[in-house]
């Protein structure tokens, strides 16, 4: 009877901790910065090449879910602020944010400016909802080109 008791408890334990468990996209944000390339390959020449040489990328790391970004906005501390227009970037997809200028896809998009926006000596990206929620942000220090966020 002891045994059965025991057993049964248990198995509620069990039950109780997998109800209570959250599933793992709900722990880790599965719409996040993935990197920053805040120094642009070479000399900061100000072409637009070179301002296309910094970006963030964003990237959805569901595996069902989609998100429509439209009307969501990346600025930096200087609140240099880019807005999407209407978008939505597909599970296990990311998107390219390049500071210049270019025709936007669905795999990358054009800030628009004829000058950098994020600091090689340091800065932070911040990624906001349509409504003004953060979502997610990635800092950085003084870098040679890159951050994995």
């Amino acid at each position: 009877m002891r045994l059965r008791l025991l057993a049964g408890a248990t198995v509620l334990s069990l039950a109780a901790a997998l109800v209570g468990a959250a599933p793992a996209e709900a722990v880790n944000p599965t719409l996040h910065f993935s990197k920053a390339y805040a120094n642009s390959p070479g000399t900061d020449t100000g072409t637009n090449y070179s301002l296309n040489g910094e970006y963030v990328v964003i990237t959805n790391s569901s595996y069902t879910a989609s998100f429509t970004l439209t009307g969501y906005t990346i600025s930096d501390r200087s609140a240099h602020v880019y807005r999407f227009g209407t978008f939505v970037l597909r599970p296990r997809a990311s998107v390219t944010l390049h500071t210049g200028i270019g025709t936007n896809t669905s795999t990358h998009r054009y800030w628009g400016s004829r000058a950098y926006i994020w600091n090689n000596t340091g800065d932070t990206a911040y990624l906001k909802n349509s409504v003004g929620t953060l979502k997610d942000s990635c800092s950085w220090g003084s870098i040679a080109s890159y951050v994995t966020c």
